[in-house]
């Protein structure tokens, strides 16, 4: 048998290096679990959610200068006032639409064949964003217009259903919307910072009661191995898609989602 600890590691490295990919953390998640038994029962679906802090935090390390400078300035600064109110316009859409139906997209559409389906479908969009002729008007994430970043935040709300990737969602409008595919893969991270700590909230309050000091121990060795991960992952996507697009991922997404309907189909 797999221990915790192996199992929180194996599933810190799966958070770190799809949350911020066009590739859905919660569809990898929910494959692993399937596939492979990694993170079944009630704690380790808390578990997945709560070491999405780690990867948070890598975002607040690695723009901890720019995130400074808007949080200082928000009060003096009208760009820096006017991007704050942006992220919130963004976040707000999946309050509502979390509030309204979480719990029924958790109870009907949480399951591996709806996964694997929206894998494959989401990269297919992938790959038709990314071949067609768009000419960026933005190119700064902090600097978007007020109704652009409201449509992206609409958008992000189709990633509630599993396996379409919050970070696609909200990339694939930013550069619909006329996003570069820098800003666009950036505001995808800044708006992942009050949507993924309001889940980390919302779930350690509901289920404070099974955190045992052993459950803590487990978390840990998870958000510290999603953090390092996420940091370099980060990093290296930005480069990467700023000179490549978005291609691969929309290929690791058909091909993962392919892959599992043929071992549903077998039975697996």
């Amino acid at each position: 048998m797999m221990s915790d600890v192996v199992k929180a590691v194996i599933l810190g490295i799966i958070e770190g290096v799809t949350e911020f990919l066009p590739v859905s953390s919660t569809g990898h998640m929910l494959v692993a679990q399937r596939f492979f038994g990694l993170g079944e029962g009630a704690f380790w679906q808390s578990f997945v959610v709560l070491i999405q802090l780690g990867a948070i935090l890598a975002i607040v390390m690695l723009y901890f200068v720019k995130l400074s400078r808007v949080a200082l300035g928000m009060f003096t600064n009208p760009d820096d006032r006017r991007f704050v109110i942006g992220v919130l316009l963004a976040f707000l859409p999946a309050v509502v639409i979390g509030l309204v139906a979480g719990k029924y997209i958790k109870e009907f559409l949480f399951n591996p064949w709806v996964v694997c389906f929206t894998l494959i479908v989401g990269g297919a969009i992938l790959l038709w964003v990314d071949q067609l002729y768009l000419k960026p008007t933005q190119h700064d994430a902090t600097r978007y217009p007020l109704l652009m970043y409201l449509w992206i935040g609409i958008a992000q709300c189709v990633a509630m259903i599993p396996g379409v990737s919050r970070s696609g969602a909200s990339i694939v409008a930013a550069m619909l919307l006329g996003g570069d595919k820098r800003s666009a893969a950036e505001f995808s991270f800044f708006l992942a910072i009050p949507t993924m700590i309001g889940a980390f909230a919302y779930d350690f309050y509901k289920n404070r009661a099974e955190m045992t000091t052993d459950h803590i121990g487990i978390i840990a060795v998870g958000f510290v191995v999603s953090f390092i991960t996420a940091a370099i992952v980060v990093k290296t996507f930005l480069t990467y898609v700023t000179r490549h697009g978005f291609t691969f991922f929309a290929w690791w997404r058909v091909a993962i989602g392919t892959l599992g309907l043929i071992a549903l189909a077998l039975g697996k």
